[in-house]
């Protein structure tokens, strides 16, 4: 209640303050009194076509163990958008309607409103924004619009924050409910677009451009360390409805940080996750991150980093058939929230996309390199390989700690300014303990590959 009384009172008074402000800095001629230019209208249009097919040979086995058409598959999927946006001094709004399917599905394909937002801005830097919107903050790891699915992540929230001289503060609060009729109380279970009850955000964000010996900045006076905050407090529907129905909280709070002098950059990301999850258990876990990036030149680079998400201290995983009698009253294993997946931990998605046997999770250690050239212009190759590996020990005897090596190549065309043409494959060589925790292909090769058409004119551009 506290939090839906804020979310309306912000609504109504700060459109008041931002104009007054507004008003403060403009002077009695009604021209700004900062050099600014007068008012200009401009309204834009743009579709987005992707397409993408993909086969899958080797991954999650089918449940039934009676299953004889093996773990394979072929598909086309498919994501039109529309994107309306209009901009204004004070004023900027955003729509972008979106259907999305596999080709031949049944019952048609889905279409659903991915973003309907508008933002009020204040010379003074500060900015409200309400309505479906995607968030997205340093390097997606934890908050990330997860673009690759198709469907993707927004949030119907408001965010409020100020923008200037270096600093970026944000304060995101949502509150999300079925339904408006109220003999159905305030439960808010499955049905829900976004799979949190209620939640509230807080990030911070300082740009400091830093200056050599000889002194001048480097990167042409651009900004050469950012450091970031972050905390979060989600609440998660858990009881029955109308039989002890209540919210569990659980929290995320770290920081991340990008120092990038000329042509390397380092990156380091450190979050802890706390709180209970939706059965009352308690969180206890943590993650961390290193990337280090070399451009020597513009048409090559590499990248070497590691990943560590921490995982329950003491599992039993049954063999295929029999039950884990194993239950743990805290949770170590880090889940990434709301972030854009894809681009960690493998392209394959095995982990932390789907989940392991059992539900348990042993953590995950990623340790990466790759290079990309760029042998042509507007063609880019990219080469990556992992070592993935738990970060917790089982106890069984047989097994360690290994999961398995991947190797990725991806390649991407810029054909024209609107059309780029892009390919992936991937292949996992799987260990044991990966067969058994995953269930996945018992020959221990795991192949995916993937061709993909993006299109994304603009249609319309004007301004009066």
């Amino acid at each position: 209640m506290r939090t839906t009384l804020f979310i309306l009172a912000t609504l109504i008074l700060f459109p008041i303050a931002a104009a007054a402000q507004d008003t403060a800095l403009f002077t009695s001629g009604g021209s700004p009194s900062r050099g600014g230019s007068p008012s200009t209208n401009r309204l834009t249009a743009d579709l987005h076509f992707l397409t993408r097919g993909e086969i899958r040979d080797g991954g999650i086995a089918a449940a039934a163990p009676e299953a004889t058409l093996g773990d394979h598959a072929n598909f086309v999927l498919g994501r039109s958008r529309l994107t309306l946006g209009f901009e204004k001094t004070y004023l900027s709004t955003r729509l972008d309607l979106r259907q999305l399917g596999i080709w031949g599905q049944a019952g048609g394909s889905a279409f659903n409103v991915y973003e309907a937002w508008a933002r009020l801005s204040a010379l003074s830097g500060l900015f409200l924004q309400a309505g479906r919107q995607t968030l997205s903050y340093d390097d997606e790891r934890i908050i990330g619009p997860n673009d690759w699915a198709m469907a993707g992540t927004s949030h119907d929230a408001l965010k409020l924050g100020f923008e200037g001289c270096g600093h970026k503060a944000h304060l995101i609060l949502a509150y999300n409910q079925n339904e408006e009729n109220m003999t159905n109380g305030s439960s808010f279970y499955t049905g829900g677009a976004l799979p949190y009850k209620t939640m509230q955000t807080v990030w911070y964000h300082y740009d400091l451009p830093l200056i050599t010996s000889g002194g001048a900045p480097p990167n042409g006076g651009a900004p050469s360390l950012g450091i970031s905050l972050l905390m979060m407090n989600i609440g998660m529907q858990a009881g029955q409805p109308g039989t002890g129905d209540h919210i569990e909280w659980q929290q995320v709070y770290g920081g991340y940080a990008k120092y990038a002098p000329s042509r390397w950059s380092l990156e380091a990301s450190y979050y802890r996750q706390s709180g209970h999850n939706e059965n009352g258990k308690a969180i206890k876990a943590w993650m961390a991150s290193l990337l280090a990036k070399w451009q020597p030149q513009s048409a090559f680079g590499f990248k070497a980093g590691f990943d560590y998400l921490s995982g329950d201290d003491y599992f039993v995983v049954a063999q295929q058939g029999n039950i884990g009698l194993i239950q743990h009253d805290t949770l170590r294993g880090f889940t990434s929230v709301f972030g854009s997946h894809h681009q960690f931990y493998g392209a394959m998605d095995f982990f932390y996309i789907s989940t392991f046997v059992n539900g348990f999770s042993p953590g995950l250690q990623n340790a990466f390199i790759g290079t990309y050239v760029k042998p042509i212009n507007n063609l880019r190759i990219y080469l990556d390989y992992h070592y993935l590996a738990m970060s917790t020990r089982l106890p069984d005897i047989d097994m360690d700690m290994t999961l398995g090596h991947e190797l990725e190549l991806e390649a991407s065309w810029q054909i024209k300014q609107d059309v780029t043409l892009s390919l992936g494959l991937s292949l996992m060589v799987g260990t044991k303990s990966m067969e058994r925790l995953k269930r996945a292909s018992t020959d221990g090769s795991l192949r995916w590959a993937w061709l993909a058409l993006n299109i994304t004119p603009r249609i319309l551009t004007k301004e009066w």
